[in-house]
């Protein structure tokens, strides 16, 4: 994803502070809930607004989230939305290419932007003095953008650049946050290559590109979010005035993201030839959002991969020691919390050479069957709810309020209930050792599962000489 960077600005916020993380308790205190203060409203134009006072620091975060991911790009052309991204750091009408970038670093600010599954964000940590001018940019560049043949090549290039980079001539490129996707899903929209078939980006045209802006790019796709040291009456009246002209554009007309379900195991090894070490990851279809089994995840997440008490880590790391490393969790390109369609829980790690899949699949399959077999115990179940509350205080609570601005901005857009913030723990707290082996059952079967494995290209020497 795109990375930009200004000058250093640090926030030592103190947005959220629970009163109780460490006892695990089956029943937190109304203390240890999340109580964010904001107000949410949409302009005529269909622009949904997002507000957050957040007076501990003088610091403001503008963010804009448009409801255009990797899985509504066009059909034919692979890597769109990810291409699209780069050409609005290109200069509007009125601001060119380099004023947004100078006026966030002479403030001493942070700008930034990535494409995800279900969304595109752009977003500025600058000083709350700086409000006025940056939402006055960020409208322009949500009318105006300068989009021409001269714009679309340079950016078609630098993407082009960033995939060769990044995935082709990167060991364990793509691996496996694209591979599994791909893997195990059918849906085109969900399991094609979302970094852009090189073909595909090089073809696009200006006139692709400008209908892609009329028709994803319009305030009644976005949300606009502003959290930090702000008045929330002088903020709404920028905004009206910034915004408030802008035309309201044809309803995006999102694709069927559907998925049948999995009935049986899928699996696909591919040979990397930058790879030093074998890879192998897993991918489980996800529940549907904002069900009871979608929080059940939330927290089988907890107890198997995050951390180095999970119980994947603890026997594939430290008591097995097959792997070298291990990551997981829900959703490679964010958290459980920001995206919309289809989603996997997935995990993966490098391991030596000579363990083989069998072995792998043994260790594996017993840490899941045991999930899947009885019920956790009411403390392990405490215990991974205060994990995930934990991380989600940490998530919430970081420069800029970044975590903070990413949960309401999806729960805007996809929602349209940025509040649901506040009561984000309760649907993890109704959780029940029954309702969680009851998932685990469901969800982490093996016909449920896709596994994509690397093979080793590059033997390092060490490895060469004890093979001889």
């Amino acid at each position: 994803m795109r990375r930009l960077f200004g000058g250093l600005l640090t926030a030592a916020s103190a947005l959220i502070v629970p009163s109780a993380l460490a006892a695990p308790s089956t029943s937190p205190a109304a203390s240890d809930r999340i109580n964010v203060d904001l107000q949410y409203y949409s302009l005529p134009n269909g622009l949904k607004v997002v507000l957050s006072r957040q007076p501990s620091v003088p610091v403001v975060t503008v963010a804009t989230y448009y409801g255009i991911g990797f899985r509504v790009e066009p059909r034919d052309k692979t890597g769109f939305a990810h291409l699209f991204e780069h050409l609005m750091f290109q200069g509007s009408t009125h601001a060119p290419k380099g004023t947004l970038m100078d006026t966030v670093t002479a403030s001493g600010g942070v700008l930034n932007g990535s494409t995800r599954f279900d969304f595109t964000n752009y977003y500025e940590i600058i000083p709350s003095s700086a409000l006025a001018r940056m939402l006055w940019l960020d409208s322009d560049r949500m009318a105006r953008p300068v989009i021409n043949d001269a714009v679309l090549k340079n950016q078609q290039d630098v993407v082009v650049n960033e995939v060769k980079v990044n995935v082709i001539n990167q060991p364990y490129g793509g691996w496996p946050w694209l591979d599994l996707p791909m893997l195990a899903n059918s849906n085109w929209h969900n399991s094609h290559n979302f970094y852009g078939e090189l073909k595909e980006i090089e073809s696009a045209t200006t006139k692709d590109a400008l209908d892609f802006q009329k028709k994803f790019y319009v305030p009644n796709n976005a949300v606009l979010v502003v959290v930090g040291d702000i008045d929330y009456g002088k903020t709404k009246g920028l905004i009206e005035a910034y915004y408030g002209s802008i035309p309201r554009g044809p309803e995006a007309e999102l694709p069927d993201l559907s998925e049948s379900p999995q009935t049986e195991e899928k699996s696909r090894s591919r040979v990397d030839p930058l790879a030093p070490k074998p890879g192998w990851s897993a991918g489980y279809h996800m529940p549907e959002r904002n069900t009871p089994e979608w929080y059940a995840m939330g927290l089988i997440d907890q107890l198997l991969v995050q951390g180095q008490d999970s119980l994947l880590y603890r026997e594939l790391v430290q008591e097995s020691g097959v792997a070298s490393q291990f990551s997981g969790g829900i959703n490679a390109l964010g958290n459980m919390f920001n995206y919309r369609g289809p989603m996997l829980f997935a995990f993966s790690f490098t391991h030596d050479a000579g363990t083989d899949d069998a072995q792998i699949r043994r260790i594996v399959d017993g840490v899941i069957d045991g999930l899947r077999e009885k019920p956790v115990s009411a403390i392990d179940l405490a215990r991974a709810r205060t994990k995930l509350r934990s991380s989600l205080y940490d998530n919430i609570d970081t420069t800029g309020y970044i975590g903070l601005v990413d949960l309401l901005a999806s729960y805007a857009l996809f929602d349209d209930d940025p509040g649901k913030v506040n009561r984000l723990m309760e649907g993890f707290d109704r959780v029940t050792p029954e309702l969680l082996q009851k998932t685990a059952r469901e969800y982490l079967r093996p016909t449920n599962r896709s596994i994509a494995t690397i093979e080793a290209g590059r033997i390092p020497e060490a490895a060469k000489k004890e093979a001889e």
